[in-house]
């Protein structure tokens, strides 16, 4: 149980700022559904409805891989880097995996709060959405997997600089070539053969595929969580190679 003290400092913390989150939140999500909700949503048909019941789930995603990896790289990496705070959990007798794990929950429950209210936008803006058990699980899981990245990549970069770097150079492509908003199959030959295999692509298959009452896409619910595996395994790996 030694997570939830890592994770129960960061809730006190969310609650100190949750306000300012929910704001920063809302505009991206207000922006995109205004433009391809009233924009372009309601002109452009594809083989399953709008144009909107669309894109929305794939924002979902991309929500859900910002928001995660962002709240807990930059968290991370200000504790490591600047306030120089991280020592103090590596000295207590709490282990590598608690530390991670709590970190990692907190991210993915920022991640999901952000999520939640591009849904709500979404069905505000008549995206016709099947919300299930399985939609929240998915989300969840891709929360998870972009929260523990965000870990790694704070753990191993050793400069601001290099965090936004990172940012740019994969979270970035990744907004916008895996399938948020058009499918990444469209893509010439080996690039959609590499953006195939992306975890945002998955993400994205997997909740649209949900959202319009599909069946559950077992081989990106997989992927997701061979990802999420291996990311929480790497992201505990760098704590303990420093301790």
């Amino acid at each position: 149980m030694d997570f939830y003290t890592v994770l129960w400092r960061e809730m006190l913390v969310f609650k100190r700022t949750w306000w300012k989150f929910l704001a920063s939140r809302l505009v991206n999500p207000v922006l995109y559904l205004t433009a391809f909700g009233w924009g372009l949503g309601q002109d452009i048909h594809t083989g399953s409805g709008t144009y909107l019941d669309f894109v929305v789930p794939g924002i979902i995603a991309l929500s859900a891989m910002t928001t995660s990896f962002n709240t807990t790289g930059t968290g991370v990496n200000m504790s490591r880097l600047y306030y120089k705070t991280l020592e103090e959990y590596l000295i207590a007798p709490i282990s590598a995996v608690s530390f991670v794990l709590g970190k990692v929950l907190a991210g993915t429950l920022r991640g999901l709060v952000s999520s939640l209210i591009i849904l709500v936008l979404g069905i505000f803006f008549e995206a016709r959405i099947a919300v299930t058990g399985w939609f929240f699980a998915v989300t969840g899981i891709a929360c998870f997997l972009f929260a523990a990245l965000g870990v790694v990549a704070a753990m191993l970069i050793n400069s601001h600089e290099d965090m936004a770097n990172f940012s740019t150079f994969v979270i970035l492509p990744m907004a916008f070539l895996c399938g948020t908003f058009f499918r990444a199959e469209r893509l010439p030959g080996i690039v959609a053969d590499v953006v195939g295999i992306l975890p945002l692509t998955h993400a994205s298959y997997a909740l649209r595929s949900l959202a319009a009452g599909g069946v559950v896409p077992a081989v990106s619910v997989l992927a997701l969580v061979g990802y999420a595996a291996a990311f929480f395994a790497a992201s505990v790996w760098t704590i303990r190679r420093i301790r």
